[in-house]
């Protein structure tokens, strides 16, 4: 870091002023003060891009850190909109309080999912970089028009480690995408100041074995993380023959793992996003762990008529809270079955609870 040179003296640039040493001492010390501030504004961490922003409860500084505290009844207030009405007393979910930071309840998270290898996986991958891009601002739009009341940000949710059909090196079932395609996703999501999801389809491994690989991504702070329990081959069956799981202790790892990363580096709550359609995707939902560091997002991850899809989000989301909700849209696959169609901002806002995380695939 190349750091400011040291001021000189106030009568270096006028010499012909006759000032008492004291106020000539006193004006080099403001000098002085004012350089050093200067010195520490260029030390900004480029990551947090969030100075400044009270509107969700918090401010935080460019170097991620000294967020003023939650604002809790702010936090209340917006989590008891997104029950959209329901009196069960299942939604809200009462957990603690999350860590200074946290995007929700205050935003609502709009991302396309897939794999820049494939255009069979996603949106994602299935576009050229600028059409991706300008259609998500598009959907974004969409949803900030259906509810103006919450702010919206954009996200690419990266599938950074892919089941396959054959065992591959190692024997695992899976494959790991190399580093610098995931450059590539957080170089598209600076363009549009969106946030980067890094998924994992673990296959025939351990989830404790695939998270830890992507730690330097996650230690920023504008990448999250999702698990698909589909494909979490428990029994030994290669993936996309059976439906895979994942234990409440396997999530609890993975919220641990980033609870850790959170605190050891002073940056805002993570969010982890669980695919979940099916009711033995995952198990024990009730002993699922939400840390204040970490924001869970159960993602209703069925396809088809928007019957179904209604029906899944009620029988494995509303019906066995966690935390957050999310909802997935397919573009192709929500268009097999007759008389369906792709669902609108203001019909998925209908929900009880309300989403806070929708995913386009």
């Amino acid at each position: 870091m190349k750091y400011p040179a040291e001021p000189k003296s106030i009568l270096y640039f006028f010499p012909s002023l006759r000032i008492s040493r004291f106020l000539s001492t006193t004006l080099i010390i403001v000098v002085l003060c004012l350089s050093l501030v200067k010195c520490g504004n260029n030390n900004a961490n480029p990551l947090s891009g969030m100075e400044g922003d009270t509107s969700n409860g918090y401010a935080k500084d460019t170097a991620g850190s000294n967020m003023l505290p939650l604002d809790t009844a702010l936090y209340n207030q917006k989590l008891k909109r997104l029950t959209n009405g329901d009196t069960s007393g299942k939604w809200p979910v009462k957990t603690v309080y999350p860590a200074p930071g946290a995007i929700f309840p205050f935003k609502r998270i709009i991302a396309f999912y897939g794999n820049l290898y494939s255009k069979q996986m996603g949106i994602l991958g299935e576009l050229p970089r600028h059409q991706v891009l300008q259609k998500l601002q598009g959907e974004v739009k969409k949803w900030e028009a259906a509810d103006s009341t919450m702010e919206v940000i954009p996200a690419l949710h990266y599938i950074a480690v892919t089941a396959q059909e054959s065992p591959g090196k190692g024997g695992k079932y899976r494959l790991r995408m190399p580093f610098h395609q995931i450059d590539s996703i957080l170089s598209m999501a600076r363009e549009i100041d969106a946030l980067v999801f890094l998924d994992i389809q673990v296959g025939l491994g351990r989830i404790q074995e695939e998270v830890p690989e992507f730690e330097k991504y996650l230690r920023m702070p504008n990448v999250h993380l999702g698990i698909d329990p589909e494909f979490s081959m428990k029994g030994g069956q290669p993936p996309g023959k059976v439906v895979g799981v994942y234990d409440a202790s396997d999530i609890n790892y993975v919220t641990n793992y980033l609870a850790k990363i959170v605190k050891d580096n002073n940056i805002p709550p993570k969010i982890l996003v669980i695919h979940r359609f099916t009711e033995g995707m995952v198990k024990n939902y009730k002993q699922i762990k939400t840390p204040p560091e970490v924001q869970i997002v159960i993602d209703m991850d069925g396809w088809g008529h928007q019957a179904r899809k209604f029906n899944t989000y009620f029988e494995y989301i509303y019906k066995q809270p966690v935390q957050f909700a999310g909802f997935k849209i397919f573009y192709k696959n929500d268009l097999k079955e007759a008389r369906s169609h792709i669902l609108s901002p203001q019909e998925v806002l209908r929900l009880k609870p309300q989403p806070v995380y929708i995913q386009y695939q």
